[in-house]
């Protein structure tokens, strides 16, 4: 038996009345939501040689040689899978890896062009991402990269990082670089992106 004009009337206004409510809804999500600050500092250990190597050239000596850096070239280029820390020590927790590349950008001055993945393994964010690139004063007591893409709880995030250089051992090859991260998430990031739970939150 099909249904009658009253009753399909019904379903209409029932589905409207359904479809207000998930507009309205976010709306107010997008009027009220603030984007979440987060900060991270973590400690980047990179070692170039010896059996725990975690830096490799994969350019290097293919440039003229550099006005100020003994024994370096100008377009020198290294990848990385640095383990990342919490604390300034290399036998401290490890909350995952930094993963990707930095190159000798300056013929004159002890400057990087960085690009970088800091993955997170421990911790609340622990599952997430974020990159950084940007032109780094190696030598300079803070550094600044931005943040330029995140996964996870840091998806989408807007912000900036500092880079320092807390110790360097020349003949072991290792350095520790402090990265002290600022940046802003959308809040549905923050809460780990479950648009659908959100929504029926919001209706009920």
């Amino acid at each position: 038996m099909a249904p009658s004009s009253s009753a399909k009337q019904l379903i209409a206004v029932a589905g409207a009345a359904f479809l207000l409510a998930t507009a309205v809804a976010f709306l107010l999500a997008a009027e009220s939501g603030r984007p979440q600050p987060v900060h991270l500092r973590l400690y980047m250990h990179d070692v170039m040689r010896g059996p725990g190597t975690t830096a490799i050239h994969l350019i290097h000596g293919v440039g003229p040689p550099h006005d100020v850096e003994p024994g370096a070239y100008f377009g020198d280029t290294a990848a990385i899978d640095d383990v990342v820390t919490e604390e300034p020590n290399a036998s401290a927790r490890a909350v995952g890896p930094a993963q990707g590349t930095y190159m000798l950008a300056s013929q004159h001055e002890e400057v990087l062009a960085v690009a970088v993945t800091v993955v997170l393994t421990a911790g609340p964010y622990s599952g997430s991402t974020f990159s950084m690139a940007g032109r780094v004063r190696v030598y300079d007591d803070k550094a600044e990269a931005a943040v330029v893409g995140g996964t996870g709880r840091l998806r989408r995030p807007a912000g900036y990082l500092t880079w320092r250089m807390v110790e360097l051992v020349v003949s072991e090859g290792y350095v520790m670089v402090e990265l002290d991260v600022h940046m802003s998430v959308p809040p549905v990031s923050a809460a780990g992106g479950n648009w659908w739970s959100s929504l029926l939150r919001s209706i009920n």
